[in-house]
């Protein structure tokens, strides 16, 4: 079927309101955008669904999440016989549409037989996590697009142990929406009928505070805190989403008592007014938080991302100026001063793990290995990571204290399988007064982290590649680089090959090929000749190809040198 039938097929479907017919009809003579709206369905996979919003089967609207949820709703009743009466938790975050498409799933689900926990208003991706494990639900469902741009919505599916759709169950629903009409075969009950007859029950407060709860028992020191409250001046600003009502919160009851919100940022919006981009990756986004931090003397500046699963720091670097650290810096420095911490209390077990992903820095390993703790890679990704997790302490091969990823995000506890800047916003606050105690910002903190682990530097490029053919040409890329993979990089040797995709090992001076643990992911690497690792990944919820690069100099100026070098080596990609 061509995009033009398929966009004709949703006019014929008598299911458009007015106003979802008339954004068709304005474009039916504009064949650029018709097609980029119909030339294939958004991809369904681990992360479920992210695009634009507007009609069309390649963007996000309420139609397309009635039917991924139709599908989810399915494989729930195969998968979890129990779910009529254990149900499914539901949360959004503060982006245009995301209540109404929230309410959608919710329609579908409960016309399907699964009652619903909804969440009243909306709230952090990692309270979704803890709900689904704290009631028991049989899975879970959140609308929102995380860090994206405001033209953008996205939906996120849980299962029972609260981490997002391992591969198998991911298959599983994207081969039942290829299945089904997106219209005809669709079971919907209208939210508020639901709602009259007791199939949806909201969680506030009361879940709030069980959540909260949890937080609060992840602090270390609250005798540090206490002694540096009435100095310590902390910036926070959600960027306009969830975490505007639990960070401040949490760090209320950490004891700290200078927490300087950033009050443009504190309104919601799903416009993002104040911000290019509501991503805590991006510095420029900081703008007003700086200001207000340069007021009010502050320490450090802490952000979360519209659903508060991504937290980013600034720190004061010695001539007084904000700069921003790396999500890889931060989870060095945050797993650092964790272990010390727990050792210093007693509280670390003898089996003691840390979790990263094959793109984080090499970094972290040398700082879990220098306290005794096991260091071990995953998949990016945090339903990996949680996988991880599961199986380690299930087969009693480990206890898991921290996971992180080099974009933004980290785990802690045993209470979600997710991202969670609630939890790593209170131990990040906490982590920079131990050191302010010490007369350290953790800028210097940073720096005596280098100069005791080495000089290590990580970048990431993003060869980004929108548009109807983005997806044909980030596959051309990959399979050219498999069909014939660089000898030399930038100069240097590479000495090692490896293909996450069938799990192999080539070693280029002799050819032979062996296999390692991790399989089944569309991600190349190459160890090259001075130590630097390089891979590539395609993004799996944006239209890009990452190109990481983890690197170890012997000076900052090597370190920097180096990176530069195969930055450059990277963007050319994009160009062969």
């Amino acid at each position: 079927m061509t995009y033009r039938e398929q966009c004709q097929v949703w006019l014929d479907s008598g299911a458009l309101s007015p106003s979802e017919r008339a954004e068709l009809e304005a474009v039916l003579d504009d064949e650029a955008e018709l097609e980029s709206r119909f030339y294939a369905p958004l991809a369904f996979g681990t992360a479920g669904l992210r695009g634009i919003m507007g009609m069309g089967v390649n963007r996000m609207n309420l139609h397309v999440i009635r039917h991924a949820t139709q599908a989810f709703a399915d494989v729930i009743r195969a998968e979890e016989p129990d779910c009529q009466r254990t149900g499914v938790a539901i949360c959004y975050d503060c982006r245009i549409n995301s209540r109404a498409f929230a309410e959608a799933a919710a329609e579908v689900m409960t016309a399907n037989g699964i009652p619903v926990r909804f969440f009243e208003a909306l709230r952090p991706t990692p309270e979704l996590s803890f709900a689904i494990r704290y009631y028991g639900c049989a899975a879970g469902i959140n609308v929102t697009a995380s860090h994206n741009p405001k033209e953008y919505n996205g939906y996120k599916v849980y299962w029972s142990d609260g981490a997002q759709l391992p591969p198998g169950p991911a298959s599983k629903i994207a081969a039942r929406m290829a299945e089904m009409d997106m219209f005809r075969d669709v079971k919907t009950l209208p939210f508020s009928r639901a709602v009259e007859q007791g199939l949806v029950t909201f969680m506030g407060q009361e879940t709030d505070e069980a959540f909260l709860s949890q937080v609060m028992a992840m602090a270390n020191d609250p005798e540090t805190v206490a002694s540096m409250a009435d100095s310590f001046h902390v910036v926070y600003t959600p960027f306009h989403g969830a975490g505007h009502i639990l960070i401040p919160e949490a760090l209320r009851r950490l004891g700290l008592k200078h927490i300087h919100c950033v009050p443009e940022q504190m309104v919601l919006d799903g416009t993002f007014p104040t911000v290019v981009s509501p991503n805590p990756e991006n510095p420029e986004g900081f703008a007003l938080a700086v200001e207000l931090a340069r007021s009010v003397g502050a320490d450090c500046i802490i952000g979360s991302d519209p659903d508060a699963d991504r937290v980013g720091l600034m720190v004061r670097d010695r001539e007084g100026n904000y700069i921003t650290l790396s999500g890889n810096q931060t989870g060095v420095l945050l797993l650092d001063y964790l272990l010390s911490a727990r050792q210093r209390n007693g509280t670390l077990p003898p089996d003691a793990v840390a979790l990263k992903t094959i793109v984080t820095t090499e970094m972290a390993r040398r700082a879990a290995e220098a306290h005794g703790v096991r260091c071990i890679d995953t998949f990016t990704g945090f339903k990996f990571m949680a996988e991880k997790k599961n199986q380690l302490e299930a087969a009693g091969q480990g206890k898991v204290v921290f996971s992180y990823e080099e974009s933004y995000g980290y785990m802690l506890g045993d209470y979600v399988r997710d991202k969670d800047a609630v939890t790593a916003s209170l131990l990040l606050a906490e982590m920079a007064v131990w050191y302010a105690a010490r007369n350290m910002t953790l800028y210097d903190a940073l720096q005596a982290l280098f100069e005791k682990y080495g000089y290590y530097g990580e970048k990431t490029v993003n060869l980004v590649m929108p548009g109807v053919d983005g997806q044909e040409r980030m596959k051309a890329l990959m399979a050219r680089l498999r069909q014939d993979p660089p000898a030399v990089i930038a100069g240097e040797d590479v000495l090692i090959r490896k293909d996450y995709q069938d799990g192999t090992v080539t070693d280029t001076a002799t050819g032979a090929v062996t296999a390692m643990e991790l399989s089944g992911s569309d991600v190349l690497r190459y160890e090259l000749a001075d130590g630097t690792s390089l891979l590539v990944r395609p993004s799996g919820t944006e239209p890009k190809i990452k190109f990481y690069i983890l690197t170890l100099g012997r000076d900052p100026a090597d370190r920097d040198a180096r990176i530069a070098r195969y930055e450059a080596y990277g963007l050319s990609l994009k160009e062969d």
